[in-house]
């Protein structure tokens, strides 16, 4: 059974950095549009970036425009969140999720997804 694994999460001061990971063991993410949404305690959940399958498109929430990359590693077996210049803003769960499609359809309106990862905490603090 496919599951995504969310790693590299983790607590940061502010200006810091980390990169997400979100892999599927034994299997290839080369397939699939690979969203990231983002939850803070008592806030809905936010869809923060997306990768088409092919990898050509990207998109990002205003919010993290400029500090946040998304892309794929050369093995196709993960897609990364690169986050950079963190604000305390940024503290959430953060999930990675596919609807094994190619492209990054309704990117900030879609909330259905066929699999959901189980998140990774990211805490900015000093």
């Amino acid at each position: 059974q496919v599951q995504l694994v969310e790693s590299g999460g983790g607590l940061v001061q502010p200006g810091g950095s980390l990169r997400l990971s979100c892999a599927a063991p034994g299997f290839t993410l080369q397939n699939s549009a690979i969203h990231w949404f983002r939850q803070a305690s008592g806030k809905e959940r936010e869809a923060v970036s997306c990768i088409t399958s092919s990898g050509d498109q990207t998109y990002y929430v205003d919010s993290v425009k400029g500090r946040f990359t998304i892309s794929r590693d050369d093995a196709g077996k993960a897609v990364l969140l690169q986050m950079n210049s963190l604000k305390p803003e940024d503290t959430a769960v953060y999930h990675c999720a596919t609807d094994y499609d190619y492209y990054c359809t309704l990117f900030g309106a879609k909330t259905h997804f066929a699999l959901w990862g189980q998140g990774t905490q990211v805490t900015v603090s000093s």
